[in-house]
């Protein structure tokens, strides 16, 4: 994968938890944030090598982690282990398709909340839960599922303006020595 490739996807990560924290529009009148790291981590995890994903995962768990009240770190673990499953699996997993990657990001989407509660829980902390986290938890899946085929989308035309397609194979060997011009007529 080309690393103009990951750099963009380290950029819309960051753009991403920034927004997600700066506008309180959308959380207000749905009662949830919706986070956009997983449907992220579903595109690196199909698109790109592992060490891109393991640096979004990195790098976006601490951005993320470090504008919440998260303690920081706690999810990185979650957003690596999907990614990395994800990666492990994209040859089985259609991913130019719609429907692939609206229920990828909705699982993505459901997982990365609930391993970070079991890592909260594992830790030690006390989340507060409630009936009204389980609204939280189903409004951050669709919101997720619903931005995943986007970022397939976006990184789609970015790839097609940005990055060179491969070079096509020709016919000629580059070994190969092509004589041109006139042959000598030979009499026998």
């Amino acid at each position: 994968m080309n690393w103009l490739n990951t750099i963009a996807i380290l950029l819309i990560a960051f753009l991403a938890v920034f927004l997600e924290s700066y506008f309180r529009a959308l959380r207000n009148v749905l009662g949830a944030q919706i986070d956009l790291l997983p449907a992220l981590v579903v595109y690196a995890g199909l698109s790109a090598g592992i060490s891109t994903v393991a640096l979004l995962a990195t790098l976006g768990g601490f951005w993320f982690d470090s504008l919440s009240t998260n303690p920081l770190g706690i999810s990185v673990l979650p957003l690596f282990v999907i990614g990395f499953v994800l990666h492990h699996c994209r040859d089985l997993i259609l991913r130019e398709q719609f429907y692939a990657q609206y229920m990828l990001g909705l699982t993505a989407s459901a997982l990365a909340p609930l391993l970070t509660l079991l890592s909260l829980i594992g830790a030690g902390a006390e989340p507060l839960l409630s009936w009204w986290s389980l609204w939280q938890w189903v409004v951050m899946a669709l919101g997720g599922a619903a931005f995943t085929p986007a970022c397939f989308y976006l990184f789609e035309r970015f790839n097609r303006a940005f990055i060179y397609p491969p070079q096509a194979q020709t016919s000629f060997r580059p070994d190969r020595e092509i004589k041109r011009g006139r042959q000598p007529h030979v009499d026998y």
